[in-house]
């Protein structure tokens, strides 16, 4: 009897697998001859079909409407300047602020108020579905805690995180709290981000806001992320400002130090 052929499969070196154990990028995918184990190779070609799914799939507003309105958010809503999906791919800038009726419908329901949630579809709908009543329920109750005034939840389909802005600034908000889907990847179709502006008008930088990212199972999790957006309402209430002019602390430590004080 012949002996049995080796398997063409290679699998990865063992020294590898508690660093694959630790990440879900795709290492130490082992090989078959020249090219990739089956397996691995229906497996990027899932992981790629939900990457495209959550960009092009519409936003479950009513399921998220009822989400939101069952953890005590007041919801109301609104959309961008952008037509269809398709546009708002094409024109990030028509994403970026809101349509003129949107605008209106906001203004009517204006108040002075501490922070108003923006939640957007971005570019997952599935991140926001997944994770974004969890986030603003773990919210309010540390929000009224700290004594801050909540505004109604926006809902905003086809919008950017400059839209934010634009809607605080109807709301009459102090603090806008956009709450978006992250543009997904090969391995995470699910993250939400949150981007959080201090008097917010329309049209500010980039540099005005402060970010939360990867907010997912298998990233931060949720009660961290509410924790960290507590913290960071905490300073902007304090310092009167966000993005790259807060002064981030812990435990009352900066985390950075302040370039103004005169010590260094």
């Amino acid at each position: 009897m012949s002996k049995q052929r080796p398997s063409l499969i290679t699998k990865a070196p063992e020294l590898l697998e508690c660093l694959k154990a630790a990440t879900e990028a795709r290492i130490a995918l082992g090989r078959c001859g020249p090219g990739l184990p089956t397996a691995a190779v229906q497996g990027f070609l899932l992981d790629h079909a939900r990457a495209r799914q959550a960009v092009w799939r519409p936003l479950d507003v009513d399921g998220l409407e009822r989400n939101l309105t069952a953890c005590g958010g007041v919801v109301v809503h609104a959309a961008s300047r952008v037509v269809d999906r398709a546009e708002y791919l094409r024109r990030p800038d028509l994403g970026r602020a809101l349509s003129e009726k949107s605008r209106r419908a906001l203004a009517a329901k204006a108040s002075e108020c501490d922070v108003a949630f923006v939640i957007a579809d971005g570019l997952s709908a599935t991140a926001v579905e997944i994770n974004a009543a969890p986030l603003v329920a773990a919210l309010l109750p540390l929000l009224a805690e700290q004594d801050f005034s909540v505004g109604p939840v926006t809902i905003a389909t086809q919008a950017r995180v400059a839209l934010g802005d634009d809607a605080g600034v109807a709301l009459g908000a102090r603090t806008v709290i956009v709450i978006i889907g992250e543009r997904p990847g090969l391995s995470a179709a699910d993250s939400l981000g949150v981007y959080m502006t201090h008097a917010p008008e329309a049209g500010l930088p980039d540099s005005r806001r402060n970010c939360i990212s990867n907010i997912r199972d298998g990233g931060l999790p949720v009660p961290e992320a509410a924790a960290k957006v507590m913290s960071l309402l905490l300073a902007m209430r304090a310092q009167a400002t966000s993005g790259v002019d807060l002064i981030e602390q812990e435990d009352g430590i900066p985390l950075v130090p302040d370039a103004r004080d005169q010590r260094l």
